[in-house]
């Protein structure tokens, strides 16, 4: 996953990252392995025979926190397709990367389901 690390590191200079340590809203500390990027992108999970439509919170190269129209389980595999755009990434194109994972927390509030899910696997799509 260098490669993404490297990305989603070019990211920093085109948008403010969220700090790697949070305060939950119990009051909690959460520490985070990867800088996380807020970013909304639009998104279809594939979760087994369903699709579920969504946007992107946040990204980081480790996994990404999902609004979506519908809940998912925890434990879920998903995949997705993310188009990076160029103006973040500083690349002369926006970069397809097709990636899999699996639901790692879920919580709804306020008519909205959040998910968020590793990414396991990646790749880009040639273009």
């Amino acid at each position: 996953m260098s490669f993404l690390k490297a990305e989603m590191s070019s990211l920093y200079a085109a948008t403010a990252p969220l700090p790697p340590v949070q305060i939950t809203k119990d009051g909690h500390q959460e520490v985070r392995c990867a800088v996380r990027f807020p970013v909304a992108l639009p998104v279809v999970l594939s979760a087994g025979d369903e699709d579920v439509v969504g946007v992107t919170r946040n990204v980081s190269a480790n996994g990404v926190l999902f609004a979506l129209d519908q809940a998912l389980a925890v434990g879920k595999n998903v995949s997705f397709t993310m188009r990076m755009p160029r103006t973040f990434l500083g690349t002369p194109n926006d970069v397809l990367v097709h990636c899999k994972g699996r639901v790692v927390r879920c919580s709804s509030s306020h008519n909205e389901n959040l998910a968020a899910a590793t990414i396991d696997e990646y790749r880009f799509a040639e273009q």
